[in-house]
């Protein structure tokens, strides 16, 4: 188990609230065994913080011991590869055997926003390619340009998608895959096993290495566990509305909130959601474990109050010991 944290700004919160909850989240993953924390590249998004996701990975490895830290993930067509070669070189470098580099395809954003990142709007999406072709070279040394800290340090590099692209791509180069299946449960299934028949051995692995992420939103009781769940749709809901607002506390009743159209459409995007008490998480994350087959599954905990956001992770753990 590992966890994808978005660094949630909160109504009544702000950023320097959240990246305080970021780094007391990971001690307390760490603690309880987790593998891994990631913090995802958004923009333009007030209701996540971590935009500058090299930065806020920094600030939480500088404030725990052992867990693997990293990106899940950099938005690679925004950067330039040899800054993220150097910045997460430099991470490997003060943090030596605890950094990631989840990599993604999509700007991350609207493109207003992709426009303000100086990305070229024009570019063809298929250049994702040569551009972690370019990024590898400047960790292997391979390049005339040379990313200092970075040239000739090992960071682990995934692949993350949430459709065929990243998939085929993660396979045919050997490199661990991460699905989305937390807002593209549909696409799961064909994603993985396109990875899997595309897989060839490397350097990097010598078979397949899957990931998935899924929402998870755990409480001592289902009622509970389904109240909380409520700020998470509603996040997806102002994202279909294209509405603009921090993460709102949860509601009792969200019939009062969308429609009928909208609630099916949120059902669809948040089907492989997983919500309950703790033996209802159990059963639905053995079943989940067992239709994908994952390696390892990534657990994302939209949740409006903190405390109740680390009750949802320790009660993953528990699961997680019991197993």
């Amino acid at each position: 188990m590992s966890a994808l944290d978005l660094a949630p700004v909160v109504e009544g919160g702000t950023p320097a609230d959240s990246f305080k909850n970021a780094v007391d989240l990971a001690r307390h993953l760490e603690k309880w065994g987790f593998n891994r924390y990631w913090m995802a590249e958004h923009h333009n998004m007030p209701f996540i913080a971590s935009s500058a996701t090299s930065i806020a990975i920094s600030h939480v490895l500088h404030h725990t011991d052992s867990i693997r830290v990293g990106s899940g993930g950099v938005m690679l067509p925004n950067h330039a590869p040899l800054i993220i070669a150097e910045q997460f070189g430099t991470l490997e470098t003060l943090f030596p055997g605890r950094v990631d580099l989840g990599l993604g395809r999509a700007p991350g954003t609207d493109q207003m926003t992709a426009r303000a990142l100086r990305r070229n709007l024009d570019s063809d999406p298929n250049e994702f390619p040569q551009q972690l072709d370019e990024l590898r070279s400047y960790f292997a040394g391979e390049n005339r340009i040379h990313a200092v800290p970075g040239e000739g340090l090992d960071v682990p590099i995934w692949l993350l998608g949430s459709s065929g692209f990243s998939a085929q791509l993660a396979g045919q180069l050997g490199l661990p895959f991460s699905f989305a299946s937390h807002f593209s449960p549909n696409n799961t299934q064909g994603a993985l096993k396109l990875y899997r028949e595309s897989f060839r051995p490397s350097e990097v692995l010598d078979e397949p290495y899957v990931m998935v992420g899924v929402n998870v939103v755990a409480a001592d009781t289902d009622e509970e566990a389904e109240r909380l769940a409520t700020s998470l749709q509603q996040q997806f809901l102002n994202l279909v509305r294209n509405t603009n607002m921090l993460l709102q506390p949860p509601v009792d009743n969200m019939e009062e909130i969308w429609t009928p159209q909208e609630k099916l459409a949120l059902m669809q995007q948040l089907g492989s959601s997983i919500i309950g008490s703790k033996e209802t998480v159990k059963e639905k994350l053995q079943n989940f474990q067992s239709e994908t087959n994952a390696d390892e599954m990534m657990i994302i905990s939209q949740i409006y109050d903190h405390d109740a956001r680390l009750r949802s992770y320790e009660i993953v753990s528990e699961i997680m010991s019991e197993s």
